[in-house]
């Protein structure tokens, strides 16, 4: 029975987002979607590698945000607990938590938190109404199973937005799968994210679409070779992601006439890419780079790119502990800090109930 409802749930969403794989009109993927922090790379692992992986496959069970199908038996008890400081009062945070039952089998529960501060609040006239707050929040659940060298899962999850006491509500489900081979340090995921409908809006606003992402990517450690690369593309559902801004001004020629700039097919390429490496310097250190273009291209400056898009963070374990830090770029004017902790919860009670 297990089987069979994880698998259908995969399945079902699986085909709702390679449906999304037709031609689709050419438009910026901001603005155009509600809840778009699902978006967000909620750990320090995730950051790391670009803000996108569907095919590292470790003991980190925050990796369950990038792809439910790399729960694996390595996760099993393990407690992840993550904080993100982003620019200004931005805050995000985030558990997860892997267990595997002898009947129903494994699971994971993923819960994400993102406070964007407090705001002034005033009437027409200028004068101070107070203070009002602004969050969004996620609550899943994850179920896997493997067969061979498949994994299959999916993830339910309930998101809310709230702003100064008004509330929308929405039902979000991701499904993959990852394949891993038996002998060689080689995995490949596929994943479809945020295959969802919204419920509640605003009031005032029309019912929008959530950011449907279809992912496909590998992870591969050369033999003898400390590194581990992984490629991820993703919008596969939607080839032309470049956008131009009509408002931009172009550059003269020697005519004096004004020439905009032109989308570029390597350029929108590019876009569907991040790419992640970790130096593997043994079992209790890592130092991990990423990119992504995308981000790069769409948080640039009109004057420069800075180190946006790029991402640098390590891994170090102590005693029973894993401590995860991440140091992103949004843009040239700004990044975010990742931290992340996590323990195997399921050995500290079996130490408790030996004492």
């Amino acid at each position: 029975m297990k089987q069979f409802s994880a698998g259908r749930v995969a399945g079902f969403c699986l085909l709702l987002g390679l449906m999304g794989l037709r031609p689709v009109a050419a438009q910026q993927l901001g603005g155009r979607t509600v809840f778009p922090f699902l978006d967000l790379p909620p750990s320090a692992h995730l950051a790391a590698l670009g803000g996108m992986n569907v095919s590292t496959r470790t003991d980190d069970p925050t990796m369950l945000f990038g792809n439910p199908a790399l729960i694996n038996p390595d996760m099993d008890g393990r407690l992840a607990l993550s904080y993100v400081a982003y620019v200004a009062d931005i805050k995000q945070s985030t558990a997860a938590y892997v267990f595997n039952t002898k009947k129903a089998g494994r699971f994971g529960i993923g819960v994400t938190y993102l406070n964007y501060g407090d705001f002034e609040s005033y009437d027409a006239a200028g004068n101070s109404l107070g203070s009002f707050g602004v969050n969004e929040y996620t609550v899943g659940a994850s179920d896997a199973f493997t067969k061979g060298k498949f994994t299959f899962a999916a993830t339910t999850k309930l998101a809310v937005s709230s702003i100064a006491g008004s509330r929308s509500l929405a039902g979000v489900g991701d499904a993959g799968i990852v394949y891993k081979h038996s002998t060689s340090d080689f995995t490949a995921g596929l994943a479809v994210k945020n295959v969802g409908y919204q419920f509640i809006t605003y009031p005032g606003t029309d019912r929008g679409p959530l950011p449907l992402d279809v992912q496909m990517g590998a992870t591969v450690k050369p033999e003898h070779m400390p590194v581990r690369f992984s490629l991820t593309a993703h919008h596969l559902q939607q080839w032309d992601i470049q956008y131009l801004d009509p408002n931009a001004r172009g550059t003269l020629d020697a005519s004096g006439t004004e020439k905009k700039a032109a989308k570029s097919f390597g350029d929108n390429l590019a876009r569907h890419f991040t790419v992640g490496a970790a130096l593997v310097l043994g079992q209790g250190l890592q130092l991990r780079v990423g990119y992504n273009h995308l981000q790069r291209r769409e948080l640039r400056l009109d004057n420069t790119s800075g180190s946006a898009g790029l991402s640098f963070g390590a891994m170090l374990k102590i005693s029973t502990f894993q401590i995860d830090y991440t140091h992103a770029t949004l843009q040239a004017a700004g990044s975010s800090e990742y931290f992340t902790i996590s323990r195997n919860m399921a050995s500290l009670f079996k130490k408790k109930e030996a004492k």
